[in-house]
């Protein structure tokens, strides 16, 4: 018997086009290669909709929720699977966004492959807590100051390495430090805050080189505030030769002391002042193929 029931395809179908052609693909290939499973399509309506569809599918019987997306997309999926509470579901996604860094940090085969050979296992998740009551599950990153500013910029500038970059180095030209409170009492202003599962972010980003997606920690990675220099330094390291070795933790707390953008994978949230904080690490939370 095979880890899943059926194949469930949840993706955008107005995202450019991409996300309907290699769903139909995916498709394709199984049909060839398992025809005896079941696919499902299940084309997104309004932002949030995947959320909603991958809580109700789990729900029902051994599905393999793919996600057709990039990180956001697949951002939704996962919280929407744990809102589901306990279930047999198991998650994929196959790359079809700007940045895929979760599919580029954990992905071991092409989709099709990963599906003929079923092999699950299982990966830590991020759990973020705002304010002490709402709860947000990430399954790479989570971070404040610049990594919501240079996501942001990706989004909205044009497409493409070279204009990417720049808006990336308009973003450095405009960031502003933040403040934080830790739970010891300290204080502490940063540039940048970043809790990585994974190697890789921001699209050109190597993070770190001890990430793993499933022991049960994660990175943290700080710039203190500085000159704007260091801050070009840091992008600049983290594009060519990496960060390298970064601190790993499992629970991170602290509160804001004014009101910042906060990023959990693709989702950019707005933090007000004096919230609450809570990162922790959720072993081996999540059943997927890579």
């Amino acid at each position: 018997m095979t880890p899943f029931d059926r194949v469930v395809l949840i993706y955008n179908p107005a995202h450019a086009g991409i996300p309907p052609h290699l769903a139909s693909m995916l498709d394709r290939d199984i049909a060839e290669r398992l025809p005896g499973l079941q696919v499902e399509h299940h084309p997104t309506e309004f932002a949030g909709h995947a959320r909603e569809l991958a809580r109700v599918l789990a729900a029902n019987g051994r599905p393999l929720l793919v996600s057709v997306s990039g990180d956001g997309g697949y951002h939704e999926v996962v919280n929407g699977l744990m809102e589901a509470g306990p279930t047999d579901a198991v998650c994929a996604v196959m790359a079809a966004g700007n940045a895929n860094d979760h599919r580029r940090s954990t992905g071991r085969l092409p989709v099709i492959d990963a599906i003929e050979r079923a092999d699950v296992h299982r990966i830590d998740l991020l759990r973020l807590t705002i304010g002490g009551s709402r709860t947000v599950y990430a399954h790479s990153y989570v971070g404040f100051g610049l990594t919501p500013r240079m996501a942001i910029a990706i989004e909205e500038g044009t497409k493409g390495t070279l204009t990417e970059l720049l808006s990336i180095g308009r973003s450095l030209s405009a960031l502003k430090p933040f403040e934080i409170s830790r739970a010891d009492g300290a204080h502490a202003l940063f540039d940048s805050l970043v809790f990585a599962n994974i190697s890789h972010m921001a699209k050109y980003g190597k993070v770190s080189e001890s990430a793993h997606p499933d022991d049960g920690l994660f990175e943290v990675i700080t710039l203190p505030h500085a000159g704007k220099w260091r801050i070009a330094l840091m992008t600049f390291r983290a594009v060519t030769i990496g960060l390298g070795d970064q601190p790993s933790v499992s629970r991170y707390a602290f509160t804001t002391t004014d009101p910042i953008p906060c990023q959990a994978d693709g989702e950019v949230i707005m933090v007000q002042a004096n919230t609450s904080i809570l990162v922790e690490s959720v072993p081996r939370a999540l059943a997927v193929i890579s």
